[in-house]
């Protein structure tokens, strides 16, 4: 039962105060969060809320307001009285990406974190648009299963050590709702409430530490490197006035992650991580979340790098897969059909947009317009070069990989434009990791 009367404020009076660029009090906002969840604000009242804020913004206040009202709309897990099998206690840290293409970073990251003794609660989703989910792509391993009851998630941590599955629907119900709102009505902009959303699931998880993974460039939900460094800051002040210990990266997604776009064949490449091999700018990212993960919980003397070489990392995922009903043996999905495209002309790759990889792998079945669609397995965009390789004309760039080709042509529309190949010498690298916000 709500504490709020359905007439405590008005929400006519409420939409009003922002769109003169009013401040909400913590009341009004506790009020607003509640009476929408329960149905007694109607959505275009909420809309016109929405874009009030979208255009006057809200102050730290405020937005630290809003996110404890949508913890609030649900329930709250507690990760306290986890044990490690032996009955110590355990420190819990996850990481959360804004989302890219080819971003598997998930994948080898919890179980890495997982060998040194900090649980990893990783609560994911499934793709939407050019952006792939986590979730997706665990689903192309034979039997691997994303729910899980809390007991069942709470039991593989204290054994495993590290969980990747779907968030309960018990999880900040409010955001779910409104994120349905923003997203029909031109809303979905708003740096207040993109971090409240992310930030109140993820808190409401229960978390003790939490590492940010914010990207930036044509693939990323952030252009440029002002907007993310906004957005990182406004969510790593969340998760301190919530007590818990966040820092956040802004890291580059101009280029795709590593060599893959798709399901399959991000675990795949993943799985060549774990063994202590895969593409360098994957290994990168993937050790320097770990360490800032484990820094976070309190752990300072881990050797993340050496867990991935050694094998360590392996057998922890493994178990991992093996708990949630998958086969870490399983062959993976392979599309039924394939079309490469070649070099046009010597020289250096220069450009490969991870915009264009991204809508290419989602037109050939990786990913959904809808959350209702159906996705393939094996299906994506398998890179045979990145920016700063010397390719020859008729050499392999890509190779696109779907069971149904009449998408074929779609795929390479969207790649019209996504490789640019200039004269020896005038590849320009880009830094992996930009920026660190604490």
């Amino acid at each position: 039962m709500s504490g709020f009367s359905e007439r405590a404020f008005d929400a006519v009076d409420i939409i009003a105060t922002k769109r003169d660029r009013g401040t909400l009090s913590a009341a009004q906002i506790a009020w607003t969060i509640d009476a929408y969840t329960r149905g007694i604000i109607a959505d275009e009242q909420m809309a016109a809320l929405n874009m009030a804020i979208l255009l006057n913004g809200m102050d730290r206040a405020e937005i630290s307001q809003w996110t404890t009202a949508m913890i609030t709309s649900g329930e709250r897990m507690d990760f306290s009285t986890l044990r490690t099998p032996a009955g110590a206690p355990m420190a819990t840290s996850d990481k959360h990406s804004t989302g890219g293409v080819g971003d598997k970073i998930t994948l080898p990251l919890a179980p890495l974190v997982a060998v040194f003794g900090v649980a990893v609660p990783q609560l994911s989703g499934r793709g939407l648009g050019h952006t792939g989910g986590t979730l997706d792509k665990l689903e192309s391993i034979p039997g691997w299963r994303a729910d899980l009851s809390n007991e069942a998630m709470m039991r593989q941590l204290s054994e495993v050590g590290a969980v990747i599955c779907a968030a309960g629907a018990g999880l900040a119900p409010a955001d779910k709702k409104l994120y349905a709102l923003r997203d029909v009505t031109g809303t979905v902009e708003s740096i207040a409430l993109i971090a409240s959303s992310i930030m109140s699931k993820k808190i409401a998880e229960g978390t003790g530490a939490l590492v940010l993974d914010v990207k930036v460039g044509s693939g990323a939900f952030m252009k440029s490197v002002d907007m993310a460094r906004e957005l990182a800051q406004t969510m790593v002040d969340l998760g301190k006035d919530a007590g818990v210990n966040t820092v956040a990266l802004l890291t580059d997604m101009s280029t795709p992650l590593g060599l893959t776009a798709g399901n399959a064949i991000e675990v795949q490449e993943s799985v060549e991580v774990l063994a202590g091999g895969g593409p360098s700018d994957v290994v990168e990212l993937t050790v320097k979340l770990a360490q800032e993960m484990l820094v976070c919980a309190g752990v300072h003397d881990a050797d993340p790098a050496a867990a991935l070489k050694d094998g360590r990392a392996m057998d922890v995922w493994r178990r991992m897969i093996r708990a949630q009903g998958g086969d870490p043996e399983a062959t993976l999905p392979v599309a039924r059909e394939s079309e490469t495209i070649y070099a046009a002309k010597d020289g250096v790759l220069v450009e490969l947009d991870a915009l264009s990889v991204g809508i290419a792998a989602w037109r050939l079945g990786a990913g959904r317009a809808r959350k209702e669609d159906v996705v393939q397995a094996g299906a994506g965009v398998r890179m045979h070069a990145k920016p700063g390789a010397v390719v020859r004309a008729g050499d392999p760039l890509m190779t696109l990989l779907t069971d149904t080709p009449e998408q074929f042509e779609r795929a390479r529309e969207a790649l019209e434009g996504a490789v640019r190949i200039a004269p020896q010498g005038s590849a320009q690298g880009k830094k992996l990791i930009i920026d660190r916000i604490c």
